[in-house]
């Protein structure tokens, strides 16, 4: 493959599936595959079932859209809080949705009655991240109205954690979770199945035996993808770690001063950059860029390479310390941090190359 590139490595997401596959369910928590962070590829897709999970979950209605129009049928959820004026597309294309607001839920009935389909909601509960969800009481009071309305099945209660406010899932906080599922299934009689405890983040009270009993799904992406959680700052020694691998084509090699000459005003993103005088520098640039993916996500495999800064086309490195003999063609590898693969997938310039290794 020629230029820079995305290089996915499909075995390595597979066997991660079926390690956090097997590792929930001897907990009796079901796994549901985040998929918006690589923008519902189907290749990937395909390699998260081949490694045994079977729902998925996504937040952009266009992934899922485009799921649908390759030919999967299986459950998808839709993790985005539903807006109204795509309630009928909603009600087309998920099965489940997230929900956190009556009118929205009373705008999913109505589309699920017209499409003569039933639509499963899971009510999100704040437990203090500070993103979506309704306090704890509230849910319960709504929960009980949302049961009444036609079309809708209200099949289960969920959380967020460590998205906006950083908050970490603990045995306390997700406790707070499976009481109120407690408390909505006394007052209305429901079921409840599903008691959705977060993400990738709760994944660490999985493998410690410390996930309260109760909490029976998780919804997993980045620790499914990277086999990391950014939450922690932890890499997850039982997962691969480098499925997804940026190859980013060198395309100048030159001697430079490390410090721009002249008189210094704002960069094209309207910042006033500040340089260290380090002397002449040996400085490669690669043909990658900040509408690509932000330079600090992305860390050189090679650790002789120190990534400088970038424009929105390119990004300038210093290669002076590697052993490497670097040359104009040549391709540098990068790791990426969730941010850099979400936006790296997302991404119509940048190739993607799917191996079986």
């Amino acid at each position: 493959m020629e230029g820079t590139y995305l290089e996915v490595r499909l075995r390595k997401i597979a066997e991660n599936a079926s390690r956090i596959r097997e590792a929930c369910g001897r907990r009796g928590v079901d796994v549901l595959a985040v998929t918006k962070g690589f923008a519902a590829i189907p290749e990937i897709v395909r390699a998260i079932e081949e490694g045994g999970i079977r729902r998925f979950a996504d937040s952009r209605l266009m992934n899922i859209k485009a799921l649908r129009d390759q030919g999967f049928s299986n459950e998808i959820t839709l993790l985005r809080i539903p807006m109204i004026s795509l309630a009928a597309q909603t009600v087309r294309y998920a099965d489940v949705s997230l929900n956190s607001e009556y009118a929205a839920m009373e705008a999913l009935s109505e589309a699920a009655r017209a499409a003569g389909k039933v639509h499963q909601v899971v009510m999100m509960v704040e437990l203090g991240d500070l993103r979506e969800g309704m306090l704890p009481l509230e849910a319960v009071y709504t929960c009980k109205k949302a049961a009444k309305l036609p079309g809708i099945r209200v099949v289960g209660v969920g959380t967020n954690m460590g998205c906006y406010g950083g908050i970490l899932p603990t045995q306390d906080n997700l406790s707070v979770l499976r009481l109120v599922a407690q408390a909505v299934r006394e007052e209305t009689g429901l079921a409840l199945p599903v008691v959705s405890g977060g993400g990738t983040s709760s994944l660490k009270l999985v493998y410690d035996g410390t996930m309260p009993e109760g909490i029976n799904q998780l919804r997993i992406g980045e620790g499914l993808l990277l086999g990391t959680d950014t939450t922690r700052g932890d890499v997850i020694p039982w997962l691969e770690q480098n499925a997804f691998t940026l190859r980013a084509e060198i395309v100048e090699i030159k001697d430079k001063p490390s410090r721009p000459i002249g008189e210094i005003g704002r960069d094209a993103f309207g910042n006033i950059p500040e340089f260290a005088d380090e002397g002449i520098m040996r400085r490669a640039i690669v043909a990658v860029g900040k509408q690509d993916v932000q330079p600090a996500e992305i860390t050189p495999v090679d650790p002789g390479i120190r990534v400088l800064g970038a424009s929105s086309d390119h990004t300038i490195l210093n290669i002076g310390n590697s052993e490497q003999h670097y040359r104009v063609g040549d391709r540098i590898s990068f790791r990426l941090s969730y941010a850099a693969m979400l936006t790296l997938c997302t991404s119509g310039y940048i190739a993607k190359k799917m191996v079986r290794e």
